[in-house]
């Protein structure tokens, strides 16, 4: 078939698709005019980006990703949002059975199970939400026959959503607040343990807090062992000089030459006495003769300073003697005062070791209690932030047109649905009863050429005696001859 012939059998069954074209046109007009006029609310909400935690005052991450937008437009669409909805409009005197439709499913349902949740099915049907693509923007539509019922359950989506929105933040806040209370009982008990315990040591040990026994053991120490190294030092130098005699007595040589001698004043004194003396002594003994009384009598005071001398030199060498033995009594004191002295500075370093561990666990204690404390504290505000990231941009009013049903557009389908159920059915009726219209009908049904068409010239009348003589054969007023 070409597009004449196409143009040919719509021409001939104009009537057929008129009809089909103007049914249709007809119908939709009459049941877009019939169907109940229903209005759309639409209320429009706001996904804001905050960029710091109202609680701990750091920065967040960006939550505007396509996975987080999704997120909200099926929480927004849930059967917890829409209950949330109906107890709102419970609220507003707003019955059940006010929502169109209400009863009539509930009936359908079979009256199982809570009506309300027959209700928030119902209305979730009738919502509509519209993410934005380009932007944190989200619209919640709902279409009802009521306008003003269509903007109440709008805004009360977008309320619902707001609070649901909340609660979801504040119920794991909640949950991990009820647990970091339970582990700070836990570990307020550790703590106290740990306390106790290093409270109960210092107790036992005689440790006074903020006062270091170590150091002053070690300073105990050290002085000790300045004291045993000054007295060996003694000790050495008075061996020294006990050697020195004992040197001399065995060569025979005299003890007044020796530095202790010749450094005590009283070995000083009395040599200059009996120098004194002597030089008396001396003088008396050209004028008198030996048995003379004054001769005696000096000669007696010079015998008893030269005893002197000797008693004093004999005191000093006796001391250097005594000196040795106190000396070497002195470090051997001196060494086990040192050694005990050691044994305490290390006693004292071991109850310290001790109390510094008994300490790092009460530190560690307390570091994970003020840790567990805080984010107690923290996750107990999160808990009760009544705070969100999201608000309401505009709310829904009660619309003044209907949004449905569309007339104008029901009316552009119907005539573009009736040209094409016309032309559908006008070729249904050329193809149960097919006609020659043309030269090139003849040509293709019969298989022959055609060398000429003859156009009717006679009357109208004569024309139509003729086209009704000729429509068992040809189908047309034109003559056509073949060969």
């Amino acid at each position: 078939m070409n597009f004449q012939q196409f143009i040919n059998i719509l021409w001939a069954r104009k009537g057929i698709a008129l009809s089909a074209l103007m049914m249709t046109v007809i119908t939709t007009l009459v049941v877009s005019l019939l169907l109940p006029k229903q209005y759309v609310a639409t209320a429009s909400i706001v996904v804001n980006q905050r960029g710091v935690d109202p609680v701990t005052g750091k920065d967040m991450p960006v939550q505007l990703l396509p996975g987080y937008m999704a997120t909200q437009v099926d929480v927004i669409g849930s059967h917890n949002v829409a209950r949330k909805v109906l107890e709102r409009l419970k609220h507003s005197k707003l019955k059940l059975s006010d929502i169109p439709k209400m009863q009539k499913d509930f009936e359908k349902a079979g009256n199982m199970g809570d009506i309300r949740d027959t209700a928030a099915d119902l209305i979730l049907k009738d919502l509509e939400i519209r993410p934005s693509r380009e932007s944190n923007l989200i619209q919640i539509d709902f279409t009802s026959r009521d306008p003003q019922l269509a903007a109440n359950i709008a805004n009360a989506f977008a309320d619902a959503y707001i609070q649901t929105s909340i609660e979801l933040r504040a119920q794991p806040a909640k949950l991990s607040a009820d647990w970091f209370d339970v582990q700070m009982a836990s570990l307020r008990v550790h703590l106290e343990h740990a306390q106790s315990v290093l409270s109960t040591y210092q107790q036992q040990q005689g440790i006074v807090e903020g006062f270091d026994r170590l150091d002053i053991e070690k300073t105990r120490l050290v002085d000790l062992s300045r004291q045993l190294v000054e007295s060996q030092s003694r000790t050495n130098e008075l061996q020294s000089r006990k050697d020195l005699l004992a040197s001399t007595l065995e060569q025979g040589g005299s003890f007044e030459s020796l530095q202790e001698v010749l450094d005590s004043e009283l070995i000083r004194d009395l040599r200059a006495e009996l120098a004194r003396q002597g030089a008396h002594f001396a003088e008396l003994s050209q004028k008198f003769k030996k048995g003379n009384s004054q001769y005696n009598q000096a000669e007696a005071q010079v015998n008893s300073l030269q005893q002197e001398i000797r008693s004093a030199v004999k005191m000093v060498l006796n001391s250097i003697d005594s000196g040795v033995v106190a000396s070497k009594r002195r470090d051997n004191m001196l060494a086990k005062a040192l050694a005990e002295q050691k044994n305490q500075v290390l006693e004292q370093k071991k109850k310290h070791d001790q109390m510094a561990v008994l300490n790092r666990e009460v530190q560690n204690a307390q570091t994970a209690y003020d840790d567990v404390m805080h984010r107690a504290i923290q996750t107990r505000m999160e808990s009760e932030l009544s705070q969100t990231d999201i608000s309401i941009l505009n709310s829904a009013y009660p619309p003044q047109k209907p949004a449905k049903p569309k007339v104008l557009l029901n009316m552009i389908l119907s005539i573009f649905l009736g040209g094409m159920l016309g032309v559908g059915m006008a070729l249904l009726a050329e193809l149960m009863d097919r006609r020659v219209r043309s030269a090139f009908d003849v040509s293709e049904m019969l298989a022959v050429p055609v060398f000429a068409v003859v156009s009717a010239t006679v009357s109208k009348p004569k024309r139509m005696l003729r086209l009704l003589n000729l429509d068992k054969t040809s189908g047309d007023s034109s003559y056509v001859g073949s060969a």
